[in-house]
């Protein structure tokens, strides 16, 4: 029973991350803007991935316990691409596509930067879920934000929280989900709100 559990719960987040920028990515393109998305959030969502990725290589836990944020990453960096692409000038992503590069052997190069970085990446990652809740609450419009986006990353956490208690028992890791959980359904909840006003507001 828990191998099976931890199986669906490995596999299904694999699936689940497999696509879930391209509904983000699509809304960007269909609306040919990045209205609604924030930025920053984006920046901070991309650097918490990467140490939490490092994190997992570095204290070699099982590969199905993070598989999913090579893809993740990939799917932020396209994103990211497409965010200065509509705002004029793609080659502003360069400098910071060459600090994400440049910390990843950065942060491998002592234990206490890798626990250091460890703890700030539940910082970060949270920052980068207020950040996006900041824009949606200063526009009071979700424009071209995915509500199913942010749904599928809260289901990730959920599954998260689940492989993490039946594998390696990280607390660090387990409260990142946790908040991760919370802060998504959060987000996902506002941009459906939003969405609502402009539907009505037509």
């Amino acid at each position: 029973m828990r191998a099976a559990l931890l199986g669906l719960c490995n596999w299904s987040t694999l699936a689940v991350c497999a696509a879930l920028k391209l509904p983000q990515v699509s809304a960007l393109l269909a609306a040919r803007s990045a209205r609604g998305l924030s930025l920053p959030s984006l920046l901070l969502e991309l650097a918490g991935f990467l140490v939490f990725l490092r994190y997992q290589v570095y204290y070699e836990y099982p590969l199905l316990t993070y598989l999913e944020y090579p893809i993740l990453i990939a799917q932020d960096v396209i994103l990211l691409l497409c965010v200065f692409r509509f705002s004029g000038n793609v080659y502003r992503a360069a400098p910071y596509l060459a600090l994400f590069v440049a910390s990843w052997f950065l942060l491998s190069l002592r234990k206490w930067i890798m626990d250091l970085a460890m703890n700030l990446c539940t910082v970060l990652s949270a920052a980068s879920k207020v950040a996006q809740l900041q824009c949606l609450w200063a526009a009071r419009d979700a424009g071209a934000v995915s509500a199913l986006t942010w749904g599928l990353a809260a289901y990730t956490s959920a599954t998260r929280i689940i492989t993490t208690l039946l594998t390696t028992n990280d607390l660090t890791i387990l409260v990142r989900f946790v908040i991760m959980l919370v802060l998504n359904l959060w987000v996902t909840a506002t941009v459906l709100r939003y969405r609502k006003a402009g539907v009505k507001a037509e």
